[in-house]
């Protein structure tokens, strides 16, 4: 059977993917189910191939994989270096702080130091709230665990990432949630420019899943209390 070769981190961020138990041969959550789903759509397994976060999009452009599958924001920095098929989804972005933290804005914010995936969308965001100093993270093999310790041990007043898996840790008894900006931002596959075959194949089979209901299954298996953003999706197609 033809291999598909993904890139991605291997960390635990549920429910967007966990831990693998098995080396990255199989790896549980959101995206690595969807990737399945678009794979066997083309008659096509997934090889996940486990790396630090900054060697993601690098692996693509040298050949080591096909393709980036691991929480791409589709921005212009990253444009610039693979190609992205359509939207497979759209998050929000959201602020994490230490329990009894005041901040609900990012005005409440200023003199905080404040962590994000560097180059990232969360990145991006931070950038815009007035005031603080920037933290960039990256270079791990795990970096959203890197993060979250950071906040935890006070190195960093708050971090930055995405809605679903941030969420979620506001309930959590020694982290608050500080707020949600919505931001709407579309993530996509980023295959090595050039690679226009595999980049249709994608872009056809994501339409494909998306059209017959398959894909929004897989986010209501997985993230049941937030709405499927499937008008934004299918707008791709207008």
């Amino acid at each position: 059977m033809r291999t598909i070769k993904l890139a991605c981190i291997d960390s635990a961020a549920p429910p967007l993917f966990d831990l693998s138990t098995d080396g990255g041969k199989t790896r549980p959550g959101f995206e690595p189910d969807v990737a399945v789903l678009v794979a066997g759509e083309l008659g096509a397994e997934v090889e996940w191939v486990i790396l630090p976060w900054d060697d993601m999009i690098p692996a693509v452009q040298d050949g080591r994989a096909d393709a980036v599958w691991c929480g791409q924001g589709i921005i212009p920095s990253r444009q610039e270096l693979v190609d992205f098929t359509r939207p497979y989804t759209v998050f929000n972005e959201s602020v994490l702080v230490r329990a009894g933290d005041p901040a609900r804005a990012p005005e409440d914010m200023r003199g905080y130091r404040v962590g994000a995936i560097a180059g990232s969308t969360n990145m991006k965001l931070a950038e815009t709230f007035p005031e603080v100093e920037l933290v960039p993270f990256g270079a791990s093999d795990d970096v959203f665990a890197d993060m979250l310790e950071a906040v935890r041990s006070g190195s960093v007043d708050a971090m930055i990432d995405d809605d679903v898996v941030t969420v979620p840790l506001g309930d959590e008894p020694e982290f608050d949630l500080a707020f949600t900006a919505q931001t709407r931002n579309k993530w996509g596959v980023g295959v090595r420019k050039g690679n226009t075959e595999l980049l249709e194949e994608l872009n056809g089979a994501i339409g494909r899943v998306l059209a017959d209901g398959r894909l929004e299954a897989v986010w209501t298996k997985w993230m049941p209390h937030l709405p499927f953003p499937g008008e934004t999706l299918r707008g791709e197609d207008a």
